[in-house]
């Protein structure tokens, strides 16, 4: 069974690192295009899945444009069966009908809870206690196609984004094996999205900016406020406005915890210590060290 494999960051990578250790016929990679980086915009940094695949030997596309004639035909050429997506981007009819057995996807929820492209950090931020991990074949629109597999995960309460997205890529991981065996074996059977619907409202997981990442304090009680700073930790991370030595600034906060501390917001049902932050243009580093040398206000 020829796969091709489209994917960008070391989410990713996992997924495809065990498909080649189980010995499946991976015909090709699709990523991004390098990202300039550096001060001035000089040096081209390729992505984890494509530094990946140029380790193990295996072909790398990175088309700018998913329907340029160039990139469909250069697609084509690698005659896939099947099309593996893990954290790429939203493909057109003309690229995921291509192969024969389809194209799936594995997202990093319970789908049909948390369509959209930070799954995992609204999750957490919503303070659910469970998430998990989901297979499903591609349509015309994002995140709604049948379901092959789920598995479930515990959030655990003092979990942040970080540690719930590695749980998921090692899970993820295993899953698309799975699935992959069952589709070779012609043993899959998806199903449609409405059959997991409940009475429970549909949360969405849009896309995060800087401005979504901005404390509003007048917003939240305690847990909500301890809930939404380690959905967005380590990235891009919650901020606030500070005054630090006469300046106003802003300061992002990694962890926090839901007692009184050196540095400490009160809100209606008690009071929130930020524990680990960085102020801009700083390092991180725990607030007892920052509070040495800095007179801090926070601005709520």
């Amino acid at each position: 069974m020829r796969i091709v494999f489209m994917g960008t960051p070391d989410f990713a990578v996992q997924s495809l690192s065990r498909l080649i250790e189980e010995g499946f016929d991976v015909v090709g990679v699709v990523t991004m295009p390098d990202k300039a980086i550096g001060r001035h915009h000089d040096v081209l940094q390729s992505s984890p899945v494509k530094k990946f695949a140029q380790e193990k030997g295996i072909p790398v596309l990175q088309p700018e444009k998913l329907k340029d004639e160039a990139f469909l035909a250069e697609l084509k050429a690698l005659k896939p069966e099947l099309q593996i997506v893990v954290a790429f981007r939203m493909l057109p009819e003309v690229v995921w009908s291509l192969p024969p057995l389809g194209t799936f996807n594995l997202h990093a929820a319970l789908l049909p809870q948390y369509r959209g492209a930070a799954p995992i950090n609204w999750a957490i931020i919503n303070g659910d206690k469970e998430t998990g991990i989901t297979t499903f074949f591609l349509d015309e629109q994002i995140d709604t196609g049948r379901i092959i597999l789920q598995e479930r995960t515990p959030i655990s309460e003092d979990d942040c984004a970080e540690d719930v997205h590695d749980k998921l890529m090692m899970q993820g991981a295993e899953l698309v094996i799975k699935t992959v065996r069952l589709i070779e074996s012609g043993e899959a059977k998806a199903i449609d999205q409405s059959q997991f619907m409940t009475d429970e409202p549909l949360r969405p997981a849009p896309k995060i900016f800087k401005d979504t990442c901005q404390i509003r304090w007048e917003e939240h009680t305690l847990k909500s406020a301890y809930d939404f700073i380690r959905g967005l930790s380590p990235y891009p991370a919650a901020w606030t406005n500070v005054i630090a030595n006469g300046k106003e600034t802003e300061m992002k906060v990694f962890k926090a915890s839901m007692k009184p501390g050196p540095l400490q917001v009160s809100l209606p049902d008690g009071p929130l210590s930020l524990d680990e932050v960085q102020l801009a243009g700083k390092k991180r580093m725990p607030v007892a060290d920052l509070l040495n040398g800095t007179k801090l206000t926070i601005i709520k």
